[in-house]
């Protein structure tokens, strides 16, 4: 890992934030299957948990896969955005709140959307989007005292907690802003508890301690201090956990606290398991699981300050919690291209954070590779398609840069397998109820892929690899050239992405062939470049593309004759594709608007309310916009369009200049500001109808 030494963090930060990560997507796979269930039916059904249940056969659970999206992960690490979007050190709720409407895509991404009155985030998300900002959109004037004191409130907040490693203040000061877009009165007690507990997990290793401090951060007279009380009361009576449970049950149990799912209980239950699992990761996990109510949300905060209490270690003490895992997460939101992602990525995004709140630069790993294998254990979403052929670890040296890299062990004889990192969403993992997916590929036609890789014994070839899908939405390969790989010598692998025919790509890596024994080391993978790209209907057909694109729209149906056909009812809309990587291009796309009040092309889009726009707007002017918190025209001219016709629209950035053009009308500005520095390209739709043949995405180089 890059150095922290000669700064204020302790010297593993980084890999506890790693481990703080892994533990809160760990606990919320763990207890995803069976949330909601009260503790006698756990018992009946599955007996005490102390792993993972997806697997389980002989009982009915709500979803039997292992990776899955959820409100407790994708919320939790979207929300902090505003460290990234906005100066972190002077970050507010109003902030927060513009963070949500930014990713989140209405009815269908991040949230429960259980409606008005009955979700505490819809019902806070319907007051935003009417203009009332936080306080007011998450306070019990609003929403009523039931409504604003759900679980809510305390799931979202370790990203803030683990950018402050030791300080609960600080953390919990982050956390209750960004809880109050959603929560008041006891939430926000609960939230500050959390926040504290994650961040003064990094130097204090003592339960009680911990405990200590954090009652420290809410008022003395307020529930949430009473329940802390009665548990650690309960606790120091009998160390039996189930003991205490009861008497959850019976004082702050739900039939006590209504709504659809209580802070108090579940506050009872965290501080329980944090109490009786006494910082062993898999004991806590255990107990939390175990206890019932919502075991996804609990066991996501359970794992998280158990993770950053005993780090790797403590994970690694107990059973193979990271193996069926592989560091793999989702968070479906606007910037479809960070969907796909890893816990290695987001714990060095947190880490980011917590310079950013210091306003300091962060570390860079391995020159910013995606893939950089730098934490202990790390897979990075890596596995072998035939696990037979090929095992996989991660591993001390071979890195040029670093101080880890990712073992591929081949055996004796002829060995041919491919090792590989998805970039995209499978077909089966489109419809992951109850929360949306929504993902745009990571990697694209242009982009140059590299590895820098070294061998360790009998002869071996290695290849670059990828997957795209086909017409019939399944994955065909494609290999880059040979490379006969020298014993002991580093080679970097280059390719150059080529067409896809409009497919995109599924995954990326090696494809490794050999008649000996031996290792490849993958120091790291990565890929950067602008797209070389078209975006249309593939000829032969399939789905895969249209997953592809964010859809933020009211309808975009694949049954036209158009590939692109978006009808907005009200409000703005907007197609979306690409990663926040993309920085100089140049994107052109045929618009044909039908009852319009404006129609668009988008580059560097970050979200709904963030990029740089051609659109035309009020029947007879061409505007080039900057959205960011609301939109400012920086260049206009009248032109006459008309419904029906097609147009011709062209954007193109590079550094700080943004230039358009439609037809005969150019349109430029210069903007220093470097919020917009990169980011995806959009098709924008404003209450009617837009048709759209394809979209082509060149890079600027001169």
């Amino acid at each position: 890992m890059t150095s922290l030494v000669d700064t204020e963090f302790p010297p593993d930060y980084a890999e506890r934030v790693y481990a703080g990560v892994l533990g809160k997507i760990i606990g919320v796979y763990l207890g995803r299957p069976f949330e909601g269930w009260r503790h006698a039916q756990i018992l009946e059904q599955l007996g005490e948990v102390g792993y993972y249940v997806n697997d389980r056969t002989d009982v009915a659970l709500k979803n039997h896969r292992l990776i899955v999206t959820d409100d407790d992960i994708t919320g939790t690490f979207t929300f902090a955005r505003a460290m990234r979007d906005y100066p972190a050190s002077k970050v507010d709720a109003a902030q927060v709140a513009r963070t949500w409407l930014n990713y989140i895509i209405e009815e269908r991404t991040v949230l429960w959307w259980g409606g008005r009155g009955n979700s505490t985030e819809h019902t806070a998300f319907l007051l935003m989007q009417d203009g009332v900002l936080p306080p007011h959109s998450g306070s019990i004037e609003s929403n009523g005292k039931v409504v604003a004191e759900q679980v809510g409130a305390q799931i979202f907040v370790e990203a803030w907690a683990m950018a402050c490693p030791g300080e609960p203040d600080r953390a919990a000061f982050l956390a209750e802003q960004a809880a109050s877009v959603s929560h008041d009165g006891e939430a926000l007690f609960a939230a500050r508890v959390v926040a504290a507990l994650v961040a003064q997990a990094f130097v204090e290793s003592d339960v009680d301690a911990l405990l200590d401090t954090a009652v420290s951060l809410i008022p003395r007279d307020c529930l949430i201090r009473r329940v802390i009380d009665d548990v650690r009361e309960w606790h120091a009576g009998s160390d039996d956990w189930r003991q205490a449970r009861e008497r959850i049950d019976e004082r702050y149990g739900y039939e006590r606290y209504g709504g659809n799912c209580h802070v108090v209980p579940n506050h009872a239950a965290v501080v329980n398991a944090v109490l009786h699992g006494g910082g062993d990761f898999t004991r806590s996990l255990g107990i939390i699981a175990s206890t019932g109510w919502d075991t996804d949300s609990n066991g996501g905060n359970v794992g998280c300050i158990a993770g950053v209490m005993g780090g790797l270690p403590g994970i690694e003490a107990g059973p193979d919690w990271r193996g069926p895992v592989a560091d793999r997460m989702y968070l479906p939101t606007t910037d479809g291209g960070g969907c796909i992602t890893d816990a290695a990525r987001e714990a060095l995004t947190v880490v980011g954070y917590a310079y950013a709140l210091r306003e300091t630069p962060p570390p860079v790993v391995k020159d910013g590779a995606r893939f950089h294998f730098e934490f202990a254990g790390s897979l990075q979403g890596f596995a072998a398609e035939r696990p037979a052929a090929l095992e996989l670890a991660n591993v001390a040296g071979h890195s040029a840069t670093g101080s880890r890299s990712l073992a591929v062990h081949y055996p004796g004889g002829v060995v041919r397998g491919l090792v590989m990192t998805p970039t995209f969403i499978t077909p089966q993992t489109i419809a992951i109820p109850p929360y949306g997916m929504t993902a745009s590929p990571t990697l694209y036609p242009g982009q140059v892929v590299r590895a820098r890789v070294v061998a360790e014994g009998g002869p071996v070839t290695c290849q670059l690899a990828l997957h795209r899908y086909d017409g019939n939405d399944e994955r065909r390969l494609m290999l880059g050239s040979e490379h006969h790989l020298r014993v002991g010598e580093a080679t970097e692998l280059l390719w150059q992405v080529p067409g896809l025919g409009g497919h995109p790509v599924a995954d990326v890596g090696l494809a490794i062939t050999s008649s000996g024994t031996g290792t490849i080391y993958v120091d790291y993978v990565t890929w950067d470049g602008e797209p070389n790209v078209t975006f249309s209907r593939p000829l032969d057909g399939g789905r895969m593309w249209r997953h592809a694109w964010v859809d933020a729209v009211d309808k975009f149906d694949p049954r036209w004759p158009e590939p692109f056909r978006l009808v907005q009812n009200r409000g703005k809309g907007m197609l979306i594709q690409g990663t926040r990587e993309w920085r100089d291009y140049e994107v052109t796309a045929d618009v044909t608007p039908h009852l319009a009040r404006a129609v668009g092309l988008a580059a560097r889009v970050q979200g709904l309310g963030r990029f740089y726009a051609l659109r035309l707007a009020d029947r007879g002017v061409a505007q080039l916009v900057k959205a960011l918190d609301g939109e400012v025209v920086l260049a206009e001219q009248p032109f006459a369009w008309e419904y029906g016709k097609t147009y011709e629209l062209r954007v193109g950035v590079k550094g700080d200049r943004v230039e358009a053009s439609v037809g005969d009308v150019l349109l430029g500005a210069t903007d220093p500001a470097t919020d917009l520095a990169g980011g995806g390209i959009g098709l924008l739709i404003d209450e009617g109808r837009t048709a759209s043949q394809q979209v082509r995405v060149r890079p600027i180089t001169s």
